[in-house]
């Protein structure tokens, strides 16, 4: 009786689906800020992420921004952390999928503004005609897109070209790296997003050295994306893994993660307000 028992019981172990290990993932971020800082919180929050998620997470920083949307293309990366106007790039591109949304400061949505320093005489938009410009990257939401469909409706772009209005323009590569060259004095205005000044000078005597002349439209916040073709199954548990990561638990790590409190569920349509500016400038990876 006992062996028969052990056989029935071995027949229902063999009968039995076993439950799918979930696979290791490749995480890529948008270098916003300086590669290193953000290389060293996103392994502690790939290590994070692996936990809830249940496998391995490998976490590095892209060369530039359309690098990003790059890996998802080619599928060196399962994942993405993308900006605005990279996830509808990503999405157009690579077909990519949003999974969640940042929640920062307590928001899903910020705005660009247009900074520069207050002892530089410049109080409005015009004023600055024939000045020297910082954007931050090409495919940067906050650092170029948004502020050039702002100055192209306010009729001061031509052609979709700042040259037409600015008389040098250059790219930052990084928002922190704009700000402080508007401190500078390297330039006379910068595009960056609406609480640029507040992350990136901690000092309150530089903060007051800077002051913005024009604000857009609210942008989606960025998000986490995955590739095209990854399975489902992982889709939704790194959807779940992502929504758990709250509280104080996370806090500090979510803070160095380009200061965000959270994520939330995502939707693709969320950003065809983004896709609207993208077709207005003809933005496109380089």
């Amino acid at each position: 009786m006992k062996t028969l028992l052990r056989v029935l019981l071995a027949a229902v172990a063999c009968a039995a689906p076993a439950r799918a290990a979930a696979q290791p993932l490749h995480l890529v971020l948008t270098p916003s800020q300086k590669p290193t800082d953000l290389l060293a919180a996103g392994e502690e929050f790939g290590q994070a992420l692996g936990r809830l998620y249940g496998a391995p997470v490998r976490v590095t920083v892209a060369s530039d921004y359309a690098a990003v949307i790059e890996a998802l293309r080619n599928r060196t990366a399962d994942l993405a952390f993308v900006h605005p106007v990279g996830y509808v790039l990503a999405s157009r591109e690579a077909k990519a999928r949003i999974v969640a949304r940042n929640l920062w400061h307590g928001k899903s949505t910020f705005t660009s503004r247009i900074y520069v320093r207050k002892d530089g005489g410049i109080k409005t938009l015009e004023d600055l005609r024939g000045k020297t410009m910082a954007f931050v990257d090409p495919s940067s939401s906050s650092g170029y897109t948004y502020p050039m469909v702002l100055l192209i409706q306010r009729g001061l772009v031509k052609n979709r070209d700042p040259k037409t209005f600015f008389r040098e323009v250059m790219f930052a590569g990084a928002h922190d790296a704009a700000m402080r060259a508007l401190l500078n004095g390297h330039v006379d205005a910068i595009a960056s997003f609406d609480m640029a000044r507040e992350q990136y000078l901690t000092d309150p005597a530089e903060r007051e050295k800077i002051a913005f002349v024009a604000e857009t439209a609210p942008i989606p916040e960025a998000g986490i994306a995955a590739r095209d073709g990854l399975a489902p199954a992982a889709v939704a548990k790194v959807r779940a893994a992502l929504l758990q990561m709250r509280g104080p638990a996370y806090a500090s790590l979510l803070k160095r993660m380009y200061d965000i409190d959270g994520f939330e569920p995502a939707e693709d349509r969320d950003y065809d307000p983004v896709r609207a500016a993208v077709e207005l400038l003809g933005v496109r990876p380089r």
